[in-house]
């Protein structure tokens, strides 16, 4: 019963609210990527980029940060910033992600949900904030180049199953918590980062 309290207080928090043809492709340097993960890139020429320009050199930038985010699957040193909870029958709310994360360091895993800006709840940020052990962890690559990270989390309040998507040359994800004591599925959106760039900030745990 225990497990299920994450569940429970949030329902209760959320109640009522050409093929043939020349091709050209410019190819950027792992200095010119960081940089511009950065945002300091200086201009590769004088002149203002194209749009075709900008276009490549935006999906060099989200390369890189898919990369970044993929690295820091495969370590189990993560921290998903949500700006996004959608709920089980479909509502969903825009969140900060200062104070709605999954995280992930090596045997330690948290989930804080915080949909109420006005703060309170359980956690005292307006929502609720539970820690477990992560197991049974896989990541998976499909032929397409998408990732698949999905693991069981058991700990005081939750016992889920915690499901991550993302696509090939993105670092946007979506996650899943799945409880496995009730149905209140919560889906998250958001972004990877490593726990040294996040700036989430941790309310009480149960």
């Amino acid at each position: 019963m225990r497990r299920s309290i994450f569940f429970i207080a949030m329902f209760m928090l959320m109640a009522g609210i050409a093929a043939n043809g020349q091709t050209e492709k410019r190819i950027y340097t792992s200095s010119e990527k960081e940089r511009m993960a950065q945002d300091t890139m200086p201009k590769v020429r004088k002149e203002k980029l194209s749009r075709a320009e900008r276009k490549e050199a935006k999906a060099a930038y989200d390369s890189l940060n898919f990369e970044k985010s993929l690295k820091a699957l495969n370590d189990l040193n993560f921290v998903l910033e949500a700006d996004r909870i959608i709920f089980k029958r479909g509502e969903s709310v825009y969140v900060s992600p200062t104070v709605n994360f999954i995280s992930v360091t090596d045997d330690k895993a948290t989930v804080q949900v915080s949909p109420v800006r006005s703060g309170g709840g359980p956690n005292g940020v307006g929502g609720v904030t539970v820690e477990g052990e992560p197991s049974n962890i896989n990541l998976r690559t499909d032929k397409h180049g998408n990732v698949s990270f999905s693991m069981n989390v058991n700990g005081k309040g939750i016992s889920a199953v915690v499901d991550i998507s993302m696509a090939k040359g993105s670092s946007y994800v979506t996650a899943t918590i799945t409880p496995n004591l009730n149905s209140a599925r919560l889906t998250l959106t958001g972004s990877i980062a490593t726990p040294e760039e996040s700036v989430v900030f941790k309310g009480r745990t149960f």
